[in-house]
């Protein structure tokens, strides 16, 4: 007699966007498993078709309120690079800049309101308050940081205004740029604590091999604003490098029945993860100060094989944010020249990448001769990571089939949420075929 299981979450909490999880065991085996994304599509690409290149980082950054900056400095670079322009270096340094506070925002709110209740045992970040009110305030502390160097760089904390291709509207005056570096000594010492406090939680122990990709600035930087692709098997080793303008040759996004999010398959490979996990396992010794210090202090892997530590890179990630965001404004020059370069209109194919919070994010645009995007396609962290998250969750049910179907529901949820997903980012096409024979 078969004997079948079903794990259903109708409606996956403490993630953005709308999302379910279908799991079916039969015969003491996973038959099916599911991530089931039905938010409807918003069709981003089709709404950039026709407009202005300069209109790219401002429409681009209404895909996500978590995550804007990631939009507008991929689409900035993608447009930069169709037209075979450089911006200064006073110009990329306040694109990091900007990109260290959305960094520490966005982590701070996946690992103090998202993820940590799961492992503290609480259904929420409210209920965990009530037992651990100075551990919430810390991240509220460290969210609001990372929104103040937000609205010093980008002129708002949702939807930065300050930003366009080229450069910036203004440069924060010096006064601006001393108020909010007096915010980050704390800052430090709250981010330190956090990752003292995720690395002693009890985490399920799970390993997984996974295929990373992650950005690789050519300058040596840990990656944020920009870089080129590596890619590796394992981690470590000989990874390989590729241009840009090489990811359609290397990705290809697929329709599955149950998702109106795009899968991303590496050719010759299947899926691959992106994010913190991938950019500590790649370019991880790019790390430096503190943050290196930390990591050899609390033994943290490289790479890290066990998903559900996660949290403890994120938290490691902040550490090093607040101390670039130190190191950059310490370092910022009394004459840092214009903050923005002129970028005329003309034709031309160009590719944008950056490092959201939860993983890479590629931007093409195919411009035509009065700069008017005739093609646009968007490749959001969540799409890639995907069906790795499937293959997770696969996993981690066949090694727990002991559990009852409450416990394992749960732990399936906190799988899932391993990745931070951002739903909303990954529902942005759709390629409609209507077949009428």
């Amino acid at each position: 007699m078969t004997r079948a299981r079903s794990l259903d979450v109708p409606v996956l909490a403490r993630v953005e966007g709308e999302g379910a999880m279908h799991v079916r065991i039969r015969d003491g085996k996973v038959d099916d498993v599911r991530l089931q994304i039905y938010e409807p599509p918003r069709f981003f690409e089709g709404f950039l078709r026709g407009r202005d290149a300069a209109e790219a980082p401002d429409i681009t950054a209404r895909i996500c309120g978590i995550c804007p900056v990631a939009y507008q400095a991929a689409a900035c670079n993608a447009v930069e690079a169709a037209r075979g322009e450089t911006v200064t270096d006073a110009i990329r340094a306040m694109r990091r800049l900007l990109y260290c506070g959305e960094w520490i925002e966005s982590h701070a709110l996946h690992i103090y309101l998202l993820h940590a209740p799961d492992f503290l045992g609480y259904p929420d970040a409210l209920s965990m308050a009530a037992d651990h009110r100075e551990l919430v305030q810390q991240g509220l502390r460290l969210k609001k940081t990372g929104n103040e160097l937000m609205e010093l760089a980008g002129g708002r904390a949702v939807h930065p205004v300050n930003i366009k291709v080229g450069g910036f509207y203004r440069f924060p005056t010096p006064s601006e740029m001393a108020r909010a570096r007096a915010s980050l000594d704390q800052a430090a010492a709250d981010a330190e604590a956090t990752l003292r406090a995720v690395a002693a939680l009890a985490l399920p122990d799970v390993r997984m091999d996974y295929h990373f990709v992650a950005l690789d600035p050519e300058n040596g930087d840990y990656p944020l604003e920009d870089g080129r692709f590596v890619l590796s098997g394992d981690g470590v080793g000989d990874p390989d490098r590729f241009a840009l303008d090489l990811f359609d040759e290397r990705v290809v996004e697929l329709h599955v029945e149950h998702s109106n999010a795009l899968h991303a398959r590496l050719h010759g490979v299947g899926s691959y993860v992106v994010g913190p996990l991938a950019r500590w396992a790649l370019v991880g010794d790019r790390m430096t100060g503190r943050a290196a210090a930390l990591a050899a202090e609390l033994d943290v892997e490289r790479p890290v094989r066990n998903p559900f530590a996660s949290i403890v890179v994120r938290a490691l990630e902040v550490v090093f944010a607040v101390e670039e965001a130190q190191r950059l404004l310490d370092t910022w020059p009394g004459d840092p020249g214009p903050s923005g370069v002129d970028v005329p209109r003309g034709p031309g194919v160009g590719y944008g990448a950056s490092e959201a919070p939860r993983g890479l994010l590629v931007h093409r645009y195919r411009l035509d001769d009065d700069g008017l995007i005739r093609d646009a396609r968007i490749i959001p962290p969540t799409s890639q990571n995907q069906a790795q998250i499937e293959a997770d969750l696969r996993a981690f049910v066949e090694d727990h089939l002991d559990l009852d179907d409450a416990e394992l529901t749960r732990q399936c949820e906190v799988a899932i949420r391993n990745y931070d997903p951002c739903i909303s980012c990954a529902t942005h096409f759709l390629r409609l075929h209507v077949d009428r024979g």
